[in-house]
Order: C-alpha cells, then sequence, then structure tokens
C-alpha cells in the first residue's frame, strides 16, 4: 500500500505535469521511424527532460547505460504485432512482479475498447491490477476505443471511467475533440489522465498548443509517442513540450 503511494507521490510531485513517452511500439508495429535504435532515443529524451519513458520489458537491457536516477521507467506488459490480423486483441505478456525486478516505477496495460475482444482485456486489466496491487506498483491504462471515429467523447469518458474502476491508478486516453470535451473528461476520470497522441499533427505549433490545452484542462500530463519521437530534432522539440509541462514554458 504505501509503496504505491510513495511511487504516485514520484510520478506527480504536486507541482508540474507528467511528460511521458510510450516507446512499446516496436513490438506492436517493428523498427519503425524513430525506434530503429530505443537507447540513443531515451538518451535525447532524458537531457531533454522527458519524465517517465515507457518500454518493454526486453528493451530494458539496452536503457540501463543511459537512464538516469531521475527518470522514470514504465514497462508495458500488453502486446500483440500488426502480422495478426487481430492486431487489436492485446494479451497479457508478463506480471507485476517482473516489472519491479527490471526496476520499474509503474505497470502498463492496453484496453481497446468497443471490440469483441474487449472482456478478455478487461479481464487482464483485472489480474495487472491485482498484481499492481500486491507488490505496490502503480498500474497505467491505455484505454482506447477502436471505432472509425476513435470514439465519441461519451465513448471516451466510458473507456476512461471503466479503466479506473478496474483498477487502474493513471488512465491515458485519446483527445476528446475539444477544450471543454476534454475538461469533463478530466473530472469524470476518478485518477490522473493523461493525453495519448492520437492522429500525427504535423505542425509543430498544433502539437504544442494541444500540450498547452492539457495544462488548461487540468490533465495529469502526457503520454505520446510517434507524433514526439518522429519529430526532428527530437531533443530540441521535445524541451519545447517539458518547458509547457514544467511550467517553464
Amino acid at each position: 500500500m504505501y509503496g504505491k503511494q510513495l511511487r504516485l507521490k514520484r510520478i506527480f510531485p504536486g507541482d508540474r505535469r507528467l511528460f511521458s513517452v510510450p516507446l512499446d511500439h516496436s513490438v506492436s508495429m517493428g523498427p519503425i521511424d524513430g525506434l530503429e535504435e530505443t537507447p540513443a532515443l531515451v538518451a535525447e529524451l532524458v537531457r531533454a527532460g522527458v519524465d517517465l519513458v515507457i518500454v518493454t520489458k526486453g528493451a530494458v537491457r539496452g536503457l540501463v547505460p543511459v537512464l538516469t536516477p531521475r527518470t522514470l521507467l514504465g514497462i508495458h506488459m500488453s502486446a500483440s504485432t500488426s502480422l495478426n490480423p487481430n492486431s487489436n486483441r492485446k494479451v497479457l505478456a508478463g506480471t507485476a512482479e517482473e516489472a519491479i525486478a527490471l526496476g520499474a516505477d509503474l505497470l502498463s496495460v492496453q484496453v481497446n475498447f468497443g471490440i469483441p475482444e474487449e472482456g478478455e482485456m478487461l479481464r487482464d486489466l483485472g489480474i495487472a491490477a491485482d498484481q499492481c496491487r500486491a507488490v505496490g506498483l502503480p498500474l497505467l491504462c491505455m484505454a482506447y476505443v477502436k471505432k472509425a471515429n476513435g470514439g465519441t467523447p461519451d465513448e471516451l469518458r466510458h473507456a476512461c471511467r471503466a479503466a479506473a474502476d478496474l483498477g487502474a491508478d493513471i488512465v491515458k486516453t485519446s483527445y476528446p475533440g475539444s477544450l471543454e470535451e476534454y475538461r469533463r473528461l478530466v473530472r469524470t476520470t476518478p485518477a490522473p489522465l493523461l493525453l495519448g497522441g492520437g492522429n500525427r499533427l504535423d505542425d509543430d505549433q498544433a502539437f504544442l498548443a494541444l500540450v498547452r490545452e492539457t495544462v488548461t484542462a487540468g490533465a495529469a500530463g502526457i503520454c505520446i509517442g510517434r507524433n514526439l519521437f518522429q519529430r526532428r530534432p527530437v531533443e530540441t522539440f521535445a524541451k519545447q513540450v517539458a518547458a509547457i509541462l514544467h511550467g517553464s514554458g
């Protein structure tokens, strides 16, 4: 119990928003642009001021030399690949005990709502929640609505509330479409809410405006991958994002 509380205090110190970057795409999508050499990318992100990186368990071995004592580590334990025609069906590929042994500050799982296998992923979320409770590890749920429109604001609120009510300590989801809906989503999710990247925003200023909206809406921070690490130069741009989230920009 105390272990989870202490870890959550380190993740959310209270004076700034969380800057987290998921780098688990190499399992689901392969070594895509930006993830050809994960350690080099993480070194840039750390220098830029990223608080938390989320990786797969096998990727940790390459990151030990570049992670600093202040860098938080998340282990993503949901897996599927685009080689499977049913790639939206995620399965648990590890345990909270494994994550602790790897030095994790949190465990991450994904639930894709709105598909026939949703119930199986909710069961996995429950299993992960029980494991995390037993070892004092915070649980992040990446909650997505897998429909053609990416989910209406009502559907996103439902998914986030379900994730929190089933034991997630932190919830990540997609942008709900407007600042008003964003604020409503934050209010109705009884856990810290992180904004996911969603569709690619090619315009840098539009992306930075979305980060500022995260602060305005009262969200706990961002958890954005390709929309961030596929920009060049990564370190320079990430420093601008960090300044917004940490209250200096």
